[in-house]
């Protein structure tokens, strides 16, 4: 009776296996067509321990290489007397002065047979360069034969050069060479200007 009553409502029916359909078109849809589930975001994924790690040393290397391996292989551990005992034998025996002791003397130097140089005095005498010879000034060819006394006590002396006769006073320059210093009764003193060389020029009797 109740599929008399299904049978009768035909609109619920044909409704009813659309609905079907739909769902398994659906269904089928969503297991071939779909991909994977999206995995959970990244925050939901730290866990506690992990917030609370400490963070990681500024400009640490990512990997750490491996320290060398040493072997233990030849290693001899046992003691060797001999070798110590010749090790503690060995003393200092130095054929000169012990700089370790303040009683020790310094060695004998022996003489040298000959002097490293010989004759090296009078060659360093030999290799010296001459004195150098200063030239003497030439003597003063002026001749002093006269005098005569002013009012005022003062002197003009006369002069001989060659063929020329000269008279002057003190400060004066005679034949532009000459130059008259202190006048004397007996003697004059003449500066030669050419070469800078003051003379005393005593007076001619002839």
């Amino acid at each position: 009776m109740a599929l008399a009553l299904g049978l009768e409502n035909k609109r619920n029916v044909v409704l009813a296996i659309v609905l079907f359909v739909v769902l398994i078109g659906f269904g089928i849809y969503t297991f071939f067509f779909s991909g994977p589930p999206a995995p959970p975001p990244a925050s939901a994924a730290v866990s506690a321990p992990t917030l609370n790690a400490p963070p990681a040393a500024a400009g640490a290397p990512a990997a750490a290489a491996n320290a060398e391996k040493l072997s233990n292989a030849g290693i001899d551990p046992a003691l060797h007397f001999d070798k110590l005992a010749a090790a503690e034998d060995v003393r200092y025996e130095g054929t000169g002065r012990n700089i370790f002791s303040a009683e020790s003397a310094p060695p004998l130097m022996p003489k040298p047979i000959a002097p490293p140089r010989p004759n090296g005095a009078n060659s360093a005498a030999q290799n010296q360069p001459p004195p150098v010879q200063i030239p003497r000034p030439p003597a003063i060819d002026l001749k002093y034969f006269g005098y005569e006394q002013d009012p005022d006590k003062s002197f003009r002396a006369f002069f001989v050069h060659g063929d020329d006769i000269f008279i002057a006073r003190s400060g004066e320059i005679v034949d532009h060479r000459y130059k008259i210093g202190a006048i004397h009764p007996l003697n004059v003193e003449i500066t030669d200007l050419s070469y800078n060389n003051t003379q005393t020029v005593a007076i001619t009797q002839n």
